[in-house]
């Protein structure tokens, strides 16, 4: 066994604006009803012209809102010193997304790329940004989430993604950035809606938003959703979910508002564990043996090689208070305290396409291969978080110099209980044919193992941020947080086979103890912005932030293994960004348009050295590129979001990660773009479309032999018709990869299955509101 070493080179704002809160209800039905209204109003023959009283309309924004939900940016968004894209409800609501992954995509670079190893299946949201994974970074109104879930939107307002080391903002994070969902709260207007989905594949869905408001300055808000579908071009495969969301609204209209929010999500799914690579370009056999494996047929990309018996069952509860004070002097008192779970009952059938598991009676006859469903991945794991989140906001200053700040201070606890599944009396699954796979069988016995594991980490945390304006030109700002963290993990696992604890002569398979460590200390992350501003409308700026993860600060578990990021005798993961762009604001402030270089360097890394085996912490990894973007209206009528990027990797120092012997990092695409674009005519309907390109995707490195050592680069299109029948009614019809491109979506460690991309389908939507 190897030995771990140290080896060292030398703006004030309220929560939301009630305002567009009330006009986002109204955006599903498109411009043409704004303009209509409008018209009723000017036509009302009660209107009376008072003197000295001058009316000045405000332009709706489509796709754009430059106030981000956390106090700790306090400027807007053309004014804030980093690369942050705000996808709003108006924008993914008329693409028909539903889940997180899904809205994402309209951030250019970010997705959900990697399967997992062939052993450990990923399971929910797993976001991959700028080369790294930030499944971990994932926060509701500025409070981590927590599980390995699937996040439906139905009840998110906008969703702001962060990109470079955030940990300034929200503590441990990953290298390259989080994502913020911010959810619905109630307001003071009586509004409602309503909608139904039909799609391919049999995809129904239904939600409702009703907000009604009560007493002096108070409202209700209740949030209804339930999915009932199968996935497009994907046998077997189901997302099935309901959920609740309720939101109390109290002194709306006064110096103090409270809201109360609680969330319930139900799901139940079958997960889907992905295609053989079989006949993919890039493809060779596994077995020298048996050259022909590399000229078989590609399998088709609806195939299911899991079995009805699996499931993905989850359960989540959030229970939030938010209260805010405004003072006379405009400063803002807020205190959150939160309480959410989530439980995760998981069974997936993998496989993995190596020699041995290939069994090929008939090299010339493909029909009767077989591949053996070897590698069930269970999770039963329960995740709570208890926190309660306080901070100050204001100004002060006179004459050239002013500050616009932000004090807070944080106080969580976040828990893991982990209860080990897995196969009894060394039962299985029986093989799957490999062209045509059967799920309706029967063989595996599975239940509670004996092993278990448990983990806590309690912070207590707080934070400075000040935004200092010399004149109308010139801005410095920066934050600095720290963070006193202690990290506590115990658990049991089966001893031998390749990961499990010696057994010290006890029987393979006999549960022991395994991890029982804790990791404590404190972390400063950082960060300082300077910004300068030609006119009121732009602004040039350059950036530098630091970032930390600690061991166990992605999933509360820690590790005694010499190779793990997880293991206590490790220092915490250092991530780097410095970055300088520009900003504008166009078309009377309703387009935003955005430009940035970059450039992130992560120490700390565990690599292991060629020569003594050994592991050190001395690995160091960089990314760096540039990102555009362009959001908001061209013109009254013409909306758009677009996005590109380029991410330029590389390994540092240490040994290479991708299969294909470069220097490169794996899992992520070089170039990547996104756009979005709608045009709304006056008779009241609505066209438009979008295309998405993904570079190609490296794959780790292990000793898998002949599978394809990169997912090749794609282009997908998809298109939008609405029409609005009245002021109450809308029709949506969407249409998506309208070319019926093939792509690989996300490819796993070893490069046996993959994802495939959802084929051509479509989707159609009523609208009511009320």
């Amino acid at each position: 066994m190897s030995y771990i070493k140290s080896r060292k080179h030398p703006r004030p704002s309220t929560a939301r604006s009630l305002g567009a809160a009330s006009l986002l209800t109204g955006l599903a039905l498109g411009a043409p009803i704004a303009a209509h209204a409008a018209g009723e109003v000017a036509a009302d023959a009660d209107t009376k012209t008072l003197e000295n009283l001058e009316v000045h309309g405000q332009r709706v924004k489509r796709y754009l809102n430059e106030e981000l939900s956390s106090p700790k940016f306090t400027q807007p968004l053309v004014d804030t010193t980093q690369t942050i894209n705000v996808i709003s409800n108006d924008l993914f609501t008329e693409q028909g997304a539903t889940s997180l992954t899904e809205a994402l995509r309209n951030s250019p670079g970010v997705g959900t790329f990697y399967v997992g190893e062939n052993g450990n299946t990923t399971t929910g949201d797993a976001i991959y940004m700028r080369g790294f994974d930030s499944s971990s970074s994932i926060f509701v109104d500025g409070v981590r989430d927590v599980g390995s879930i699937t996040r439906d939107i139905f009840n998110v307002e906008q969703i702001e993604v962060t990109k470079g080391p955030a940990g300034t903002d929200t503590g441990r994070s990953s290298p390259t950035g989080s994502v913020n969902l911010v959810t619905k709260h109630a307001y003071l207007r009586d509004a409602g809606s309503a909608s139904l989905s039909l799609g391919t594949d049999d995809q129904k869905r239904a939600t409702a938003d009703w907000n009604q408001t009560f007493g002096e300055g108070n409202a209700f808000r209740v949030n209804l959703m339930a999915q009932d579908s199968d996935v497009p071009g994907r046998d077997v495969v189901e997302n099935n979910r309901w959920g609740v969301a309720t939101s109390f609204g109290f002194g709306l209209d006064g110096a103090t508002r409270v809201f109360f929010d609680l969330l319930h999500v139900q799901q139940d799914n079958i997960p889907d564990g992905g295609v053989s690579t079989i006949g993919l370009p890039g493809y060779t056999s596994p077995d020298p043996t048996r050259p022909g494996i590399g000229d078989a047929p590609k399998v088709d990309r609806d195939n299911y090689y899991g079995t009805l018996s699996d499931y993905d069952d989850v359960t989540a509860d959030m229970l939030s208070l938010h209260v805010e004070h405004q003072f006379d002097n405009a400063m803002i008192l807020r205190n959150t305290t939160r309480w959410g779970r989530s439980h995760q009952e998981y069974m997936l059938t993998a496989f993995m396409g190596g020699a041995g598991n290939l069994t090929t009676p008939d090299l010339s006859d493909p029909s009767g291969w077989t591949i053996t469903r070897n590698l069930p991945t269970f999770k039963d794991n329960r995740n709570a978080i208890a926190t309660n989140q306080t901070s100050l906001t204001g100004s002060f200053g006179s004459g050239e110099v002013t500050h616009d700040f932000t004090a807070g201070v944080e106080v969580t606890r976040e828990e893991l209980d982990i209860t080990g599944m897995g196969a009894l009396d060394g039962s299985t699954w029986p093989d799957a044919n490999l062209y045509a796979p059967d799920p309706d069988v029967a063989g595996l016995r599975w239940g509670r193992t004996g092993a278990d594991g448990e983990g806590r980490t309690d912070t207590v945390s707080a934070y400075l941020f000040d935004t200092v304006k010399f004149g109308e030109r010139w801005q410095l700002n920066g934050g600095l947080r720290i963070d006193r963290y202690d990290t506590e993990f115990s658990n049991s696992a089966a001893c031998g086979g390749r990961r499990g604890p010696d057994c010290n002569g006890l029987p393979v398979g006999t549960v022991v103890p395994n991890v029982d460590a804790e990791s404590s200390d404190t972390l400063f992350n950082w960060k300082l912005g300077a910004l300068y501003k030609p006119t009121a409308d732009s602004s040039f700026y350059a950036n530098y932030a630091i970032s930390q993860q600690p061991p166990g600060g992605g999933s509360l578990e820690l590790s005694n293994s010499a190779n793990s990021a997880n293991n206590p005798a490790f220092d915490p993961q250092k991530a780097k960004t410095a970055e300088v762009g520009a900003k504008w604001t166009l078309a009377g402030d309703a387009l935003l348009l955005t430009a940035a270089l970059y450039d992130t360097t992560i120490e700390n890394e565990i690599v292991q050295d060629p020569t003594d085996q050994q592991y050190y912490q001395n690995g160091e990894k960089r990314v760096r590129g540039i990102e555009l973007s362009a959001v908001g209206q061209i013109t009254d009528d013409w909306a758009v979001s677009a996005g590109f990027t380029t991410m330029d990797t590389e390994v540092i120092e240490g040994p290479g990660v991708a299969v294909d012997g470069s220097s490169e990092l794996t899992y992520i695409p070089d170039r990547a773009f996104t756009a979005w674009t709608t045009y709304a005519f006056d008779s009241g309907l609505t066209i438009g479309g979008g295309a998405r390109y993904s570079g190609e995707l490296k794959r780790g490195t292990d000793g898998a032999v002949g599978t394809p050592a990169y997912a090749e680069d794609y282009w997908v299109f998809d298109a939008v018709a609405s029409y609005a029948f009245s002021e109450q009614w809308n029709l949506r019809l969407n249409v998506y990869n309208l070319f019926d491109e093939e792509y690989v979506a996300a490819i796993n460690k070893s490069g046996y299955r993959y994802t495939p991309g959802q084929p051509r389908s479509a989707l159609l939507t009523v609208n009511y509101r009320f």
